[in-house]
């Protein structure tokens, strides 16, 4: 009976690295190079590394829900996600799986820079995980998800324009971000469906197949919701 038992063990930890195995591990590593500066030091007093590496951990996996992405095979394969803060202009950009915050930004912020930076992360971390159309969908689209997904977790920021606001549907960023919510009311899910269609290319044609309707029809549809 007691071998039995070991046995029995044995199998249940063999099953249950399998499981552990079959997870997709994602290392993150956060780095200050701007320590001398005046935002690299507010960097480390007021958000501090190991706060952003929790932070990637969760916009990781948020953005996976959100996606619906459930599977490894659902995923692009990113091993490694590093996040460096550094001395230049702008806010920050993703390239290669890393995320280059800017330094500047953070020491001239004037509001809570904690919740900016998170926000931020959130935004840059879905230009990692999100598919692109190989490349053939709008640069609007692209950074409207990254500012959708930010806008569902919370951290979207008071001067983002209202609900309706904005010209063009693919104007990217807060604009296009509160366009596909509005989509995503119609469809519960449809950012994750339209995510998921770009993963091997992109057409105009994907708002109809999921929505039935132009997306010249839904951005008036939008506009006159609001009375724009």
């Amino acid at each position: 009976m007691a071998h039995h038992s070991l046995f029995s063990l044995s199998l249940l930890a063999l099953s249950l690295a399998a499981t552990i195995n079959g997870i997709q591990a994602v290392d993150y590593v956060v780095t200050n190079t701007a320590g001398s500066t005046t935002g690299g030091v507010r960097f480390n007093n007021d958000i501090g590394a190991e706060y952003s590496r929790q932070t990637l951990v969760s916009a990781t996996d948020f953005i996976w829900r959100v996606f619906q992405q459930n599977s490894a095979a659902d995923r692009k394969d990113v091993p490694k996600i590093t996040l460096i803060v550094e001395d230049i202009d702008g806010v920050a950009y993703a390239s290669n799986n890393e995320i280059h915050v800017s330094a500047r930004y953070i020491g001239s912020y004037s509001g809570d820079v904690k919740r900016e930076i998170t926000g931020v992360l959130y935004h840059e971390s879905t230009h990692i995980w999100q598919w692109n159309g190989n490349g053939q969908a709008p640069g609007g689209l692209i950074e409207g998800i990254a500012d959708f997904v930010r806008l569902k977790a919370g951290y979207d920021p008071s001067h983002w324009v209202k609900p309706g606001g904005g010209d063009r549907w693919d104007q990217g960023y807060d604009v296009t971000a509160r366009f596909l919510d509005y989509c995503n009311d119609l469809r519960n899910g449809f950012v994750a469906e339209l995510n998921k269609k770009m993963r091997t290319g992109y057409s105009v044609d994907f708002f109809v197949e999921l929505l039935g309707k132009t997306v010249d029809q839904l951005w008036s549809d939008y506009k006159a919701k609001y009375g724009n």
